[in-house]
């Protein structure tokens, strides 16, 4: 059984020992529970209880355990003394008593508070997975707002092999804390297992399939072995030539490696089989831009801006060919939308770049300094922070493979 989570445990036992413990001598010292204010007895224990709660506090685990045992010998009915007792002897490290002691507390009295979520970390312990399932859902029914309940839950559940529930548990528990570390680490690897089983069912299904080259493929570009990526979407169009989205995802490739016919010739195949495609007629018009086509590009980007009229990055580079084109006023009246569109920094700041170049060829100098002002204001900040991951995550199907890079003050003052 892995011990990592014995920090957990600790801070855990901590913070939920505290108000229990106080709860705890609180109805001690009231009297509570008792047969009556006058037993001896009681009292004995409730002595006991408030001893170990104090050595606790004080970190001295030893007189604590002691003491919370002698109040479960004095008052072997009382439930709190038992929590107590078990969360002690977490903190302990001594798992096996602490699942017993625990367990008793939650049979005495089946609503206790923490009790059942302590029993469900003490037998993932000592593992017993199946107890510490049934415990820790018992803790998530009678407190659903629990995210450290619902966090234990779907560690257990990992450890029973059930990733699928598991992620399910913890997504539950980063909805109401999405900045707990541990929930986030739990959640991420549930989700990663749950992946890890969706492809070797895929392989075993069907192990000669386009989809396992294809997921070999994708592995391949994380780890940008680029060479062996070509090679496994090869494969995957070799067994479903017909697919959409492997040959794009080839040409991608192919225009990382510098194979620029290569991409042209994938990006057109793609639009053989989906010419509805927006990011294909993106990258393919914005291809023959970059190699010095413009005019050649300028059908696919109208179709992607016609499909997705949204997509900033396809009205710069029809912008930037209608301006190469020459084409200077309709060119300046897309450079203009795309350099307001969310979604690319870069683009915005590259908007204004060729909208300078196009003023300039109109002889409109005054918007053509303020344009070149305005791209050198944007690119120096841009130089100063640094680029929002998550944003460019959600951006990258629509990015092309080589970002183009933004000029220098020397590059801009040689503009034509």
């Amino acid at each position: 059984m892995q011990r990592w989570v014995k920090g957990i445990v600790v801070w855990a036992a901590v913070l939920v020992a505290a108000p229990v413990l106080a709860s705890a001598a609180q109805q001690a010292r009231a009297g509570q529970d008792r047969g009556t204010a006058a037993n001896a007895v009681g009292a004995q224990a409730d002595q006991a209880m408030m001893a170990g709660t104090d050595a606790l506090k004080q970190g001295d685990l030893k007189t604590a355990v002691a003491s919370f045992k002698t109040a479960t010998e004095l008052r072997p009915q009382f439930a709190e003394a038992w929590l107590d007792l078990g969360l002690a002897l977490e903190q302990e490290e001594d798992y096996t008593a602490a699942e017993a002691a625990l367990g008793k507390a939650c049979a005495l009295k089946p609503g206790l508070r923490g009790a059942n979520l302590f029993l469900g970390i003490a037998a993932y312990q000592t593992g017993h997975g199946r107890e510490a399932e049934a415990a820790l859902k018992r803790e998530v029914k009678a407190n659903p707002k629990d995210a450290k309940a619902l966090m234990w839950l779907g560690v257990a559940e990992m450890g029973n092999d059930e990733p699928a529930t598991a992620a399910t548990a913890l997504d539950q528990a980063y909805a109401l804390a999405p900045k707990d570390a541990d929930i986030l680490y739990h959640r991420g690897r549930a989700h990663l297992l749950v992946s890890k089983q969706s492809y070797q069912e895929m392989y075993t299904a069907d192990p000669e399939g386009y989809r396992v080259h294809e997921v070999l493929a994708q592995a391949d570009v994380e780890a940008d072995r680029n060479a062996e990526a070509i090679a496994e979407y090869k494969l995957a169009i070799e067994r479903a030539p017909r697919q959409s989205g492997l040959h794009e995802a080839l040409a991608d490739l192919y225009w990382t490696t510098g194979k620029l016919d290569e991409a042209d010739a994938a990006y057109q195949q793609e639009l053989a089989i989906d010419p509805y495609s927006a990011t294909s007629n993106y990258k393919l018009g914005s291809l023959r831009v970059i190699v010095g086509k413009p005019a050649e590009g300028i059908a696919y980007l109208k179709q992607a801006v016609k499909l997705d009229p949204d997509f900033g990055s396809a009205f710069y580079y029809l912008g930037r060919a209608q301006v190469d084109s020459g084409d200077d006023a309709e060119g300046l009246a897309n450079l203009q939308r795309a350099s307001t569109m969310p979604g690319d920094a870069t683009v915005n700041t590259l908007a204004f770049y060729q909208m300078s170049r196009a003023y300039r060829r109109l002889h409109r100098m005054d918007e053509a300094n303020a344009a070149l002002a305005r791209f050198r204001e944007l690119r120096d900040a841009a130089a100063q922070k640094e680029t929002d991951k998550e944003t460019r995550r959600v951006e990258q199907h629509r990015s092309l493979p080589q970002a183009e890079p933004l000029p220098t003050d020397a590059e801009a003052a040689g503009q034509s």
